[in-house]
């Protein structure tokens, strides 16, 4: 019961977020290239803004992989505090190949197809770092933001500089929380 209604609240905020944005801001710039190869792996959220789908204590991490088609698998698993655990799968269409910073994420659950296809993709790596340890990922109507980082810790400097990019991209970063702290 609990994977349905996490599968489902995920569901609905992917919906939420390919909804046309009413703000009157332009879109937030993206990382100029990204490498596809050194992004795939496992990636920790360090904070993000909060979602339906997922509890304020969850902490959570995804795998992205590279499949022979091009596009990329994700796995996104959410841990609450006593240890259980929550998970679903989908994959990833770069939808501005050259930089790959744009991307379309679909999970594979029955509802998938039922959920619109924003063109402009849900998924827009804002920032990633020269040895790809930390990134910064957004939607582009900023409705979510996330941290990430390849250890589930980084550096308050870091943070710090990462929470100023989000907000110098038009991001509210006093809705980011902190799961697990």
């Amino acid at each position: 019961m609990k994977l349905c209604s996490f599968v489902l609240m995920t569901a609905f905020a992917v919906l939420l977020s390919s909804c046309g944005s009413t703000s009157p801001q332009p879109p937030p710039a993206t990382a100029s290239k990204v490498d596809v190869k050194r992004y795939t792996g496992r990636w920790h959220e360090i904070a993000r803004f909060p979602m339906s789908f997922q509890k304020a204590d969850e902490k959570a991490y995804a795998e992205y992989g590279l499949k022979p088609d091009g596009t990329l698998s994700v796995h996104n698993v959410a841990t609450a505090p006593g240890g259980s655990t929550r998970d679903i799968r989908g994959s990833a269409t770069v939808l501005n190949p050259g930089e790959n910073s744009r991307l379309l994420v679909r999970f594979d659950a029955w509802f998938g197809r039922f959920i619109p296809k924003p063109e402009a993709g849900n998924y827009w790596i804002l920032h990633v770092n020269a040895d790809y340890s930390e990134a910064l990922v957004g939607t582009p109507d900023r409705k979510f933001l996330w941290i990430l980082a390849r250890k589930p810790e980084i550096e308050a400097k870091a943070y710090d500089a990462l929470v100023q990019k989000a907000k110098a991209l038009g991001y509210d970063t006093g809705r980011l929380i902190r799961p697990g702290r």
